[in-house]
């Protein structure tokens, strides 16, 4: 039977403006899609491959999938993005200590803030306790509502020229009277640690390079299924959504891994067919419980990127937190299922620091 679904671009959700740290409709952290104009590609590229690097030795490591469900009630296996994302950021202070012992630099990451909208407000806040957590260096201009294009420019140009200043982030939605596509182009693609330049995707879709920075949800999404220990090799993946922040760059991601890879979108007929022969699913479109436990094959890993708010009268704040997949049927199907919130959220804000961190190593050449 035919469904008939409505998507939406994760990237411009009303969540967006909920909660810090998901990239997906903020895009998470309340991050930024940046895409940018840049000059020569002369700089050593982020290898792909460093992703499963990050994965520690340690007894608290996540115990791997097993994508098998036979007979009873089980429940799927949580994937705790809050546990992972601490001990990647266990890893990153590690590294930022190393490196300011061994050649006296420490990592630096750049946020613009225009006006006072409270929701950017807290991104940005939450983005500074981030960086002080692990040892990166946090750098904020907060510009007045009023501000000129050129006055926020400037200060892009100032960071650019600026060596302390490894990864710049213009916090999104500017002011209406500012071109958006103007102010990011002006970021310095050696920067652009949110990996949306049109260069580094297109150096992610094509086999043999490789982009000087992934994106950092689809990046944190595949690095949950790593830590893990979630086979991607020959399997077969869905990925729901197709924006430029989550569903296209995770698509990407999963091809490399050697994934078959289908992606569903607000013109697929019949997804939930597609959906059932998926044995990872990655959605990212901003429809809260969109997905159900009926649309899931048994044993299917299950990566829930959205971050939707739905009334509830039992909080405090009239509304609670849920993903595009239905948590409670997904478990009863699932092998492993990321909650929302604390799944793929906290990744995010990992990924934006470890690209940070890579960013000055590549700059000073640092192994």
């Amino acid at each position: 039977m035919s469904s008939s679904l409505v998507f939406i671009d994760s990237s411009t959700s009303t969540a967006s403006h909920l909660l810090p740290f998901s990239r997906i409709t903020t895009p998470f952290n309340g991050a930024v899609s940046l895409r940018r104009s840049v000059g020569p590609f002369n700089v050593r590229p982020f290898v792909l491959s460093s992703l499963r690097t990050l994965s520690v030795n340690s007894s608290n490591n996540p115990s791997p999938v097993i994508n098998d469900k036979s007979g009873g009630e089980a429940s799927a296996k949580v994937i705790d993005g809050k546990m992972v994302a601490k001990q990647i950021r266990d890893e990153i202070t590690a590294e930022v200590l190393k490196m300011k012992e061994a050649i006296g630099v420490v990592p630096g990451l750049a946020v613009i803030l225009v006006g006072d909208r409270k929701d950017s407000v807290t991104y940005v806040r939450n983005k500074k306790k981030a960086c002080e957590s692990v040892g990166i260096n946090s750098f904020e201009v907060r510009l007045p509502e009023d501000s000129t294009e050129q006055e926020v420019i400037k200060f892009i140009s100032k960071f650019n020229n600026d060596p302390s200043v490894h990864g710049i982030l213009v916090q999104l939605p500017l002011p209406s009277h500012m071109d958006e596509q103007n102010v990011l182009n002006a970021v310095d693609i050696e920067k652009d640690v949110d990996g949306f330049h049109p260069l580094n995707i297109g150096r992610l879709a094509m086999r043999g390079r490789d982009p000087l920075f992934v994106p950092c949800t689809p990046k944190g999404c595949i690095e949950l299924l790593h830590r893990y220990a979630v086979e991607i090799k020959g399997k077969r993946a869905v990925v729901i959504g197709r924006s430029n922040i989550v569903g296209m760059p995770a698509a990407l991601l999963l091809q490399r891994e050697d994934a078959t890879v289908s992606i569903v979108h607000s013109r697929t007929k019949n997804p939930e067919e597609i959906i059932k022969h998926a044995d990872i699913i990655i959605s990212a479109v901003g429809q809260p419980n969109m997905v159900r436990g009926s649309w899931l094959k048994p044993g299917a890993v299950v990566i829930d990127v959205g971050i939707n708010p739905v009334e509830d009268a039992n909080s405090p704040r009239g509304y609670k937190l849920v993903g595009d997949v239905c948590y409670e049927e997904a478990c009863k199907v699932a092998s492993a299922v990321t909650p929302v919130p604390g799944g793929v959220g906290p990744m995010t804000i990992a990924m934006l620091l470890s690209n940070t961190l890579s960013s000055a190593k590549r700059t000073h050449n640092f192994q």
